[in-house]
């Protein structure tokens, strides 16, 4: 990368990201913290025992407000979620704002209001901010950046690391929601029938999950780069083979007809309320029947499973395709749908 620029693809979640990250970030801090590769950072708390875990995100989504949410509740929901996955429960944000001159304070507020509905749905509390303002022109109306913390119980270790052959995935509900919300919204396309976004807070869900199925492996959210980008991730960090059904992969009539309108795969669009969930075999049912029983779960699938990888090829992951073939699932390369988060 020593001769490159940073690009738009650069913060795409696909490979283009991960290079950045191995060969930027993480050569000049990686910490053995940062280098697990999890959302959130799983640290040691004061007290013996006691961990925390920790996240930071920044949201930079064009428009501000759309169909299911906002900026604000985007910045809630990504961050709460994150600190989720780790299996830690939930508690503090942090909010800070880099406002542009001129920015309407209606706007403002809304977005803080948004912000505070959403803290309240998830059970945490904003604790701490910062607020600067940059000269009219530089900037974008608003950017946001929030960090949380979260409480860790004693014995819990989440994480791709943790995914063994043998294990299934599940997936939250349907995908592809949020980008094509945002694509729709920024081009003034006009379907036939209402998206929008599925932004949510999924601490709770994920609590249900691990009360159900206590060994669950590992969370994520395949935001950026979609389920593509983390089902690649996921095998990557556990050495795995992954393998999904196409046909059991839940996505919405009117998402599909769009990605295949404007060609898009929608296994590489961005979503913001989505879970992926890997267990053991003989608790995915109970995984799923938690997923199912929550509010934003109820179209909650099994959609694959994990196998050992070929050592002499390494992990890949496999889509079984609707007409009985098999292909290679890749990473999003590059950037599909610019400044969705």
């Amino acid at each position: 990368m020593a001769d490159e620029k940073v690009m738009l693809g650069h913060g795409s979640g696909g490979s283009m990201m991960k290079r950045i990250i191995d060969e930027v970030f993480f050569t000049a801090y990686g910490s053995d913290e940062l280098l697990v590769g999890d959302d959130a950072a799983v640290l040691p708390a004061l007290e013996p025992g006691e961990r925390l875990a920790y996240s930071t995100d920044s949201f930079v989504v064009t428009p501000r407000f759309f169909p299911g949410g906002d900026i604000g509740r985007l910045a809630v929901c990504g961050t709460v979620n994150d600190v989720a996955t780790s299996g830690a429960r939930p508690l503090y944000l942090s909010c800070a704002f880099i406002l542009e001159e001129g920015f309407p304070m209606d706007d403002l507020r809304r977005i803080c209001a948004s912000m505070a509905a959403c803290a309240q749905e998830a059970g945490v509390r904003i604790v701490t901010g910062d607020t600067k303002v940059v000269n009219r022109g530089h900037g974008d109306g608003i950017y946001i950046n929030t960090s949380g913390v979260g409480a860790l119980p004693a014995g819990r270790r989440l994480g791709g690391a943790q995914i063994r052959p043998g294990d299934v995935v599940l997936v939250s509900g349907t995908l592809g929601d949020h980008g094509i919300t945002i694509m729709s919204c920024r081009e003034g396309l006009n379907f036939s029938a209402d998206i929008e976004s599925d932004a949510a807070p999924l601490n709770h869900l994920i609590a249900d999950v691990l009360a159900a199925a206590p060994s669950t492996r590992c969370f994520r959210d395949p935001t950026r780069g979609g389920l593509a980008s983390t089902l690649n991730e996921l095998a990557e960090q556990s050495g795995t083979d992954i393998a999904v059904d196409e046909d059991a992969i839940p996505v919405k009539d009117a998402v599909l007809g769009a990605c295949e309108m404007l060609g898009y795969d929608v296994l590489q669009v961005a979503n913001e309320g989505k879970m992926v969930c890997v267990a053991p075999a003989d608790e995915a049912d109970r995984a799923l029947a938690a997923m199912q029983a929550s509010p934003y779960g109820r179209d909650a699938a099994i959609i694959g499973a994990v196998a050992a990888a070929d050592e002499a090829r390494g992990p890949k992951v496999f889509l079984r395709t609707a007409f009985g073939g098999t292909r290679i699932l890749d990473m999003l390369v590059g950037e599909q749908l610019p400044r969705i988060c």
